[in-house]
């Protein structure tokens, strides 16, 4: 399975929505494992379709600390959420970049599993955390969204100055 390129921010691509998954094949399983390759190859707990250019409702996650609890979520959507907690946030996307993010502490979110079948996540927690912060990658939103216009700004401009010395 092959590693996947991840958009990096500023990349207009991270801000297209995607679309709703409506058929389940060997092909979105396919997709399905690259990601979750590529996500613990990063290494990261979560990954977005979006990220990958790949505008389709799918996200995968592990927020384990021992690395083997893989969820593979389609068309994940919020079904309940709860609480509240300010937690440090990073982003494959947005590489070296983290900041206090406020998010809820608890959720539930319904998706469907790669055989089509309707499940249930009751995250709370870092998973919590993980599952917003994917979802909002497939609505176009990127977690610096959340912060003060002077300091994605800051950001936007660093990213630039780094993909400017690498390319």
């Amino acid at each position: 399975m092959p590693l996947l390129p991840i958009l990096r921010y500023p990349d207009p691509r991270l801000k297209t929505p995607a679309t709703a998954i409506t058929e389940i094949d060997d092909e979105l399983r396919r997709l399905a494992l690259d990601m979750a390759e590529t996500m613990y190859g990063a290494p990261g707990i979560g990954l977005a379709a979006t990220q990958v250019n790949v505008h389709k409702r799918l996200i995968v996650a592990d927020a384990s600390e021992t690395r083997d609890r893989l969820l593979i979520l389609v068309n994940p959507e919020l079904i309940q959420s709860e609480g509240s907690r300010v937690g440090e946030e990073g982003c494959l996307s947005v590489p070296g970049v983290y900041d206090k993010i406020e998010r809820a502490e608890r959720v539930v979110v319904g998706y469907l599993d790669l055989d089509g079948n309707r499940q249930t996540v009751e995250a709370e927690g870092m998973l919590s955390v993980c599952l917003q912060h994917e979802m909002e990658h497939l609505d176009g939103k990127i977690f610096v969204e959340h912060l003060s216009p002077l300091k994605q700004k800051r950001i936007r401009a660093k990213l630039l100055k780094q993909a400017r010395v690498t390319a």
